[in-house]
């Protein structure tokens, strides 16, 4: 049996960066890696969990509320940590988080804290995108099909796996009033809000309306929109910047 590693054995920027992480179970096609992890597991879980906090190039992950791992890990490889080590400061970390951190304890074991690790294990601070399966193991941000309004009203929901994002980075609407319902399944907080863009009739930029916040269940706000072009966004602090916005076209 592996023996635990001790915080001391490893580089500090090493332990940093793993200070908020978290994930969940997830199943799915197979790639292997180390220890006949799942790979396509490992990132879906890490998207879904973690990428809310934590900025992961190959994971298309930008959440700036724990420490970056491509940052943090980079160095760590520098002074000479091998890949197979970061995996296993992942998973000591993931087992015993920092008590005065965000990530509680207990969220993740067995096969999936195995899968996260090495994932995490192959991609931090790596060069280029993932390739093959892995390419398409999470859907892009925001790629969904544009968002469209009947009657009044128009749906923009919330990426279900929390990813920084809305499950369509474009929507659709006619003129007139119109209630937007913001779905969040995910477990994140987020809002819907708009400003104005080219509509010629608010200044650019100036804030329309927004919803309240919820990290569960269903949110709305009533607009009434004039021709032109506005910008949605969430309003929690780091998302709009993580990429959590769209365009709203209303003709």
């Amino acid at each position: 049996m592996r023996s635990r590693p001790s915080r001391a054995a490893w580089p500090r920027t090493a332990l940093l960066g793993l200070a908020g992480l978290a994930a969940l179970g997830a199943s799915g096609c197979s790639v292997k890696g180390a220890d006949n992890a799942n790979l396509i597991a490992g990132k879906r879980v890490f998207v879904a969990k973690c990428g809310a906090c934590h900025t992961l190039a190959r994971a298309n992950t930008k959440g700036i509320v724990g420490p970056n791992l491509d940052a943090a890990f980079r160095h760590s490889i520098q002074e000479g940590l091998g890949r197979n080590a970061i995996r296993s400061v992942v998973e000591f970390q993931i087992a015993h988080p920092n008590p005065t951190g965000a990530m509680p304890a207990d969220l993740v074991k067995g096969a999936s804290a195995k899968d996260v690790s090495a994932y995490v294990e192959r991609s931090a601070a790596a060069r280029g995108p993932d390739t093959g399966l892995l390419a398409t193991a999470v859907e892009a941000p925001g790629a969904g099909k544009p968002a469209v309004e009947e009657a009044g009203k128009l749906a923009i929901d919330a990426n279900p796996q929390g990813q920084l994002a809305y499950t369509s980075s474009k929507a659709v609407a006619t003129p007139g009033p119109v209630t937007v319902t913001m779905a969040n399944m995910s477990g994140v907080q987020h809002n819907i809000a708009f400003e104005a863009g080219e509509n010629g009739a608010t200044a650019k930029g100036a804030k329309i309306a927004a919803s309240s916040f919820i990290s569960k269940g269903e949110t709305s706000v009533t607009l009434n929109l004039k021709p032109g072009k506005y910008t949605f966004f969430c309003e929690v602090p780091g998302h709009r910047a993580a990429g959590m916005y769209g365009t709203l076209t209303v003709k």
